[in-house]
């Protein structure tokens, strides 16, 4: 088994869904894995990652107003407000979407859905720079 790991630096520009599909793809391509698996990793608590359609950009913004609505940022909901009223909502909605993602590889491609783009989800109102690890192992 052969292993390949690397950490990419994902600036945001604040909320919202940030594809990260070609950077993923473009470093798996360059390995000389052909058959595995890769993790993906988001190193943060108020990010996550996601897989989901990206053709059509209002999947992308409903999903966004969904979270909006699904978690508000009412400070008066949370005790934790010491990194400003969107932090506490931020962390709830890392953990409904998660920080990792596994996704077959075979002939040095990531096995992606037609439709389907990685996502880093950023959940803060600020622009951050978020680390993503790859971890691929597989020969």
């Amino acid at each position: 088994m052969t292993i390949a790991q690397v950490e990419l630096q994902i600036d945001t520009p604040g909320q919202g869904l940030i594809e990260i599909t070609e950077e993923i793809v473009a470093w798996v391509s360059n390995q000389v894995i052909s058959a595995g698996l890769l993790t993906i990793f988001c190193r943060h608590t108020s990010a996550s990652l996601t897989i989901q359609e990206n053709a059509d950009p209002d999947v992308r913004h409903d999903l966004e107003q969904f979270f909006k609505r699904l978690v508000k940022e009412d400070p008066l909901l949370y005790r934790h407000r010491s990194e400003g009223p969107d932090d506490m909502p931020a962390h709830i909605r890392g953990v409904l979407t998660g920080n990792s993602l596994s996704i077959p590889v075979h002939g040095g491609q990531p096995l992606l859905g037609t439709w389907q783009g990685v996502y880093i989800f950023e959940h803060r109102r600020k622009p951050h720079r978020r680390r993503v690890a790859l971890y691929l192992g597989g020969q």
